[in-house]
């Protein structure tokens, strides 16, 4: 899509410098120039782009526009509405679309076309759920052109997603953790991580992979024995990062890990504000973001060696098919198996959907079975063979003589 206001570097009358002008049109049809004052590139672009969208938001008329001019035309409208993660997967949607039916007219998308993106997903071998994702995530794109009046309906409104049957849950048993933290403690070639620690913190937690990295120490409270899970601001010493569902939520601390964090801080230095970030890595971050090559989908994940540094482990603990997730769903499904509800584990899980702790952790409790049929042995006991067996049978006249006596 063609930019509605670009930026012209005008030169100063003796060619030594220059200043940034706004070039564009106005919402009347006329052309307009507007002065930046300044040179400063970064500022320049962030203020073209505050402009462009400010136009743009304003403009309600069904444009022409292909597939993916239709997806910056949505990105630019919902900058700083929708979680720069959640864009990407809307992105790599709208991608997945333009393969399965070409960059077409957006106005010229119909019912059938969503049937093909189905079935071109699952022919390019991606799961059932995949699809059903990426059609969600094109059907709220299609809804907010009808909103808007670019449309008069959503084209996908109708497409029936693939059924699929929940992903199966690895819980962790107890041999498994305990050669995982075996193996996390003998891991001392790896100077960026304290994995021990952040293994510990996972299993007692439950907190996500992107929870624990962007754990600052002033979220921990050693008084309270809590941890609490908050959004971080874009500051001099902390980069922007948001939580899943965006949900802030406080977390209780066992002993073993208060004890645990208090030794880490002793260690920290007092200038490095995250847990579990080294000084080394976090100056690197820090020269980045001043060069401008962090986003905030880098903080999702500051450690980009991450997943190698797990495989290593869990090969040296001789573990398979294990994801780093697995230790949450380990958390989680132990407090169920303790007694708490499921209300509170959905509160202490941070999940948007009761749909999503029931769905996922509930009803794959390993020993659901067993406790199902140890309360079925019992209630149908007097009911076994055996038992009919060795029951005395009455004849008629004991039961008349003992409804005499009775």
């Amino acid at each position: 899509m063609q930019d509605a206001v670009r930026l012209w570097e005008r030169p100063s009358r003796d060619g030594k410098s220059f200043t940034y002008y706004l070039i564009y049109i106005d919402d009347k049809g006329k052309r307009r120039q507007k002065s930046l004052g300044h040179a400063n590139k970064r500022k320049a672009e962030q203020e073209r782009t505050r402009l462009e969208r400010h136009l743009r938001m304003g403009d309600r008329q069904a444009l022409p526009m292909k597939l993916m001019e239709l997806f910056e035309d949505y990105e630019t409208r919902t900058q700083g509405q929708v979680k720069e993660s959640s864009m990407l997967v809307a992105k790599n949607s709208m991608k997945t679309l333009v393969k399965a039916v070409g960059d077409i007219d957006y106005r010229s998308v119909r019912h059938e076309h969503g049937e093909r993106l189905v079935q071109y997903c699952l022919d390019d071998g991606q799961t059932p759920a995949t699809a059903a994702k990426k059609i969600r995530h094109l059907k709220r794109i299609f809804q907010l052109c009808v909103q808007r009046g670019q449309l008069d309906e959503n084209p996908f409104r109708w497409v029936k997603t693939p059924k699929y049957s929940p992903q199966s849950i690895n819980v962790l048993d107890s041999d498994a953790i305990i050669a995982l933290l075996r193996a996390a403690n003998s891991f001392v070639k790896c100077r960026t991580l304290d994995w021990d620690m952040l293994l510990r913190m996972a299993l007692g937690t439950a907190m996500r992979r992107g929870e624990l990295l962007n754990l600052t120490w002033s979220d921990i409270d050693t008084d309270a024995k809590t941890v609490t899970v908050a959004p971080k601001a874009n500051t001099d010493s902390t980069w922007a990062w948001t939580p899943k569902d965006a949900e802030r939520r406080t977390l209780p601390l066992t002993e073993e890990l208060i004890t645990l964090l208090g030794t880490a801080r002793e260690e920290s230095p007092d200038e490095l504000p995250y847990v579990f970030i080294s000084q080394e890595r976090y100056a690197t971050i820090q020269q980045k973001r001043t060069d401008g090559n962090w986003s905030q989908t880098d903080g999702t994940s500051p450690l980009n060696n991450f997943d190698r540094q797990w495989r290593r482990i869990c090969k040296q603990a001789d573990i398979e098919g294990t994801t780093f997730h697995d230790l949450r769903r380990t958390c989680l499904t132990n407090w169920l198996r303790s007694g708490l509800s499921e209300l509170d584990v959905m509160n202490m899980a941070g999940h948007s959907s009761f749909e999503t702790t029931r769905k996922f952790y509930l009803a794959v409790s390993d020993d659901l079975v067993d406790r199902t049929r140890r309360a079925s042995e019992q209630a149908l006991q007097q009911f076994s063979v055996a038992n009919l067996l060795h029951t005395p049978v009455l004849r008629e006249n004991e039961k008349s003589q003992s409804r005499i006596s009775a």
